[in-house]
């Protein structure tokens, strides 16, 4: 078990939409949830770096009481994927881009959808359980999470609830894994 700080980053393409919204919620969720020691990040696999979030991306994360202030988006690095101890991505193509940079990720590199999955359906306990537990879900079972950029109000809020909804789960097993060894 974990007596450190457990650091989970998220990815989509440009992080400015997707990956802060899951960052920030992830991080006022695991608050409220006394989580010790957890970290949320996000970065992006091609990156409107320096950026805010996108207004309407904003707006949809403070209906869901998260903290679109201060935020400036970051080109996903190896360093960065390596730094975490699990990477959630929105979608399979952007699991595929966090491997290419760092191979080495395989076991704690998901996407958002399965690793959520994971939890709900297979019983995955811990960060560790993710990867063992993989071969239980088809591909296909987990589906991306689709980017709303130059899409509608709309588009943003249905997404938003998405990530908003496979979150519980990842962060419940978050709080298992960061509880020190008895």
């Amino acid at each position: 078990m974990r007596s450190f700080t457990l650091h989970v980053l998220f990815v989509c393409t440009g992080n400015i939409c997707r990956s802060p919204t899951a960052e920030r919620l992830a991080a006022a969720c695991s608050a409220r949830l006394e989580i010790p020691d957890f970290v949320a990040s996000s970065a992006g696999t091609r990156a409107v770096i320096g950026h805010p979030i996108h207004p309407e991306a904003a707006l949809v994360l403070e209906r869901l009481e998260g903290d679109a202030s201060n935020f400036a988006a970051r080109q996903l690095t190896a360093k960065i994927a390596s730094s975490a101890d699990l990477v959630l991505t929105m979608t399979r193509a952007h699991r595929e881009a966090v491997l290419e940079l760092a191979p080495r990720l395989l076991r704690r590199t998901f996407t958002l959808t399965e690793a959520a999955r994971l939890v709900s359906e297979c019983n995955a306990q811990t960060v560790e359980d993710l990867s063992a537990c993989r071969p239980q879900l088809g591909a296909h079972e987990a589906p991306d999470i689709s980017d709303p950029i130059g899409q509608d109000a709309e588009v943003f809020s249905v997404v938003g609830s998405q990530i908003a909804k496979l979150l519980p789960p990842i962060l419940e097993l978050c709080r298992r894994s960061s509880v020190p060894a008895a």
